[in-house]
């Protein structure tokens, strides 16, 4: 909540010669919303000193755009990723649609599954089909379904989230 300030309430966890921790946890609203540890060192030289090597690589501006990668991809990974960022863009919102009277004050997802059945290309025309089966308890069960122009099922979706709502005012429908 922006308008609310955050208590950072910091607990010494250990202090070392070498190493401190502590635990932060932030509080708002009298709850924890974020529970953190962090740890730091006193800069010690050392002889034992060694890392994995950086692969050679291109530079970045030698590297094909996100355009000229999809037309060349041939192996449906990028396809793939792309159609999985857009099945969890807006598929929780699902939930919302039968009910015009209240619009989301918060949503996260609790567990995702998908699976790819035919080849695509998302660069091409495709449905993307989202309905929802149940909502209860501040919590939503929604499907997607990632169609192809020839009629072809290219993808399903299923996931389940958290759904928390407040009542549309007339300020907000703005």
């Amino acid at each position: 909540d922006p308008t609310v300030p955050v208590l950072y309430q910091v607990d010494r966890t250990r202090d070392g010669r070498s190493f401190t921790v502590r635990s932060v946890k932030a509080i708002q609203h009298g709850q924890p919303i974020l529970i953190f540890q962090a740890s730091f060192q006193v800069l010690q030289p050392s002889p034992l000193q060694h890392q994995f090597s950086m692969p050679v690589v291109p530079q970045p501006e030698d590297l094909l755009t996100v355009e000229e990668l999809i037309q060349r991809e041939g192996n449906m990974k990028l396809h793939c990723c792309v159609a999985a960022y857009v099945f969890d863009y807006v598929l929780l919102g699902t939930v919302l649609l039968p009910y015009s009277k209240y619009k989301a004050r918060f949503i996260v997802s609790l567990d995702h599954a998908m699976w790819f059945h035919s080849t695509f290309r998302t660069d091409e025309w495709m449905l993307y089909e989202c309905n929802s089966s149940w909502a209860g308890s501040s919590r939503g069960l929604v499907e997607g379904r990632l169609w192809r122009r020839d009629g072809v099922l290219a993808a399903s979706c299923s996931q389940e989230g958290v759904v928390r709502v407040k009542p549309v005012t007339e300020n907000s429908k703005l």
